[in-house]
């Protein structure tokens, strides 16, 4: 399994995007994500979401809550456990990132994007400003084919 964060940080109203088309190979190629990464050894959630925002974007982040842990099962890669926040403050200036293109994405645009599927679960819970939440989602290739939200399955489609 693989511990993971993702962040999305607001300003006004979008999110900065990240529009993974640098890396060759790259299971969200051409998709558009939050920024984050995998955990390096012996990191809490904070400690590698902070790391890993400053890397992809240059800024460290000042105010930012965690919104729920989302568990991605796939036939393709090993399972991961990611911890989402939101953010809404930070230090610095936006920076290139060497996975992708960065780009703020009003949020009622967000659903024009390639995005996962099951990205677009979580970003509606969040636009609800949905308690602490636990989403399970199963892949099968690029296809969402179960969901679950705290213990229950939600319908697909």
């Amino acid at each position: 399994m693989i511990p993971t964060t993702l962040c999305y940080i607001e300003k006004e109203d979008s999110y900065l995007m990240l529009h993974r088309i640098a890396k060759k190979v790259d299971i969200n190629k051409d998709k558009w994500i939050g920024v984050g990464g995998k955990f390096e050894d012996k990191e809490s959630p904070e400690e590698c979401l902070l790391r890993e925002v400053k890397e992809e974007t240059g800024v460290t982040l000042t105010s930012y809550r965690l919104r729920g842990i989302v568990t991605f099962v796939s036939d393709r890669w090993v399972t991961e456990y990611m911890f989402l926040y939101t953010a809404n403050a930070y230090e610095g200036e936006i920076q290139a990132c060497n996975e992708g293109t960065l780009e703020w994405v009003p949020k009622k645009d967000l659903y024009r994007l390639r995005l996962w599927e099951g990205d677009k679960i979580f970003l509606k819970l969040i636009a609800e400003n949905a308690p602490f939440f636990s989403l399970k989602l199963s892949y099968e290739g690029d296809e969402l084919v179960y969901a679950a939200l705290d213990g229950k399955t939600l319908p697909l489609h």
